[in-house]
């Protein structure tokens, strides 16, 4: 246990990766969508308008670029920590449990912050404009449990998909990468037409509207899971090159 926490705090040593630059990301989004949002409510006049475009507010996605990036800190945590770490002697076995742990905690970290965020803007009146960006409509507005297990579910399936993803690359380089994507567009095809074909569409519209948004949430959590199992026995072969 010592050397998988030796390794987790490796990865929390680069401080500006893991906390700054996204505390960025998300403070440079906020403001420019604060802008955006005034822009718009300024050039309508009709209270019926702001009502309108206040309501297409509540759709925005933006905050979806904190979790984009740290699909690629995962990537990094893998590709460029691995030969790092098995240089001092760390296994592969405690390198991967390690790096887990730390995708773990760093979900449940911003998790939190993105938790506390949402409430802030909804007391605020959506910053004061009606905008919603961490109260989006696909985040729900439930209890703060809710909330926090939505986001910490959606940090783990990026963060497992990323370093999934990334344990291709170490163990076959370009051509894992390669043959991986094909097969992914290949099996998205084909779910696509299987759908098509079955006129499913309305089952597959169902499915999300029982689900709900938490339940779409932790439906993620399998493939998050599976992601994180494949890369353990990809990575346990791998030799890194550099």
């Amino acid at each position: 246990m010592h050397r998988i926490t030796a390794v987790t705090r490796l990865h929390f040593v680069n401080v500006w990766t893991i906390l700054i630059v996204p505390a960025i990301i998300l403070a440079l989004v906020l403001l420019v969508n604060i802008a955006v949002w005034w822009i718009i409510l300024s050039a309508v006049d009709s209270p019926t308008s702001q009502d309108n475009a206040r309501e297409g507010f509540s759709y925005s996605g933006v905050v979806f670029y904190v979790f984009v990036y740290m699909m690629v800190v995962a990537v990094q945590a893998i590709n460029l920590t691995f030969p790092f770490a098995l240089g001092y002697g760390v296994t592969r076995r405690d390198f991967y449990f390690g790096s887990s742990l730390a995708f773990v905690l760093l979900s449940l970290m911003w998790a939190a912050v993105l938790t506390v965020l949402s409430f802030i803007e909804q007391a605020t009146n959506g910053w004061g404009l009606g905008g919603a960006m961490f109260s989006a409509i696909y985040f729900g507005d439930g209890a703060w449990w809710q909330r926090l297990f939505l986001f910490f579910a959606a940090f783990l399936f990026f963060f497992f998909v990323g370093a999934g993803v990334a344990t291709l690359y170490v163990r076959w380089k370009a051509n894992g990468l390669l043959a991986f994507f094909v097969l992914l567009a290949v099996g998205l095809v084909a779910v696509l037409a299987l759908i098509i074909r079955t006129d499913s569409w309305p089952a597959v519209g169902d499915w999300f509207v029982t689900n709900g948004t938490y339940g779409v949430a932790a439906w993620a959590l399998l493939p998050a899971a599976l992601a994180a199992i494949a890369g353990y026995f990809v990575l346990q072969r791998a030799t890194p090159t550099n």
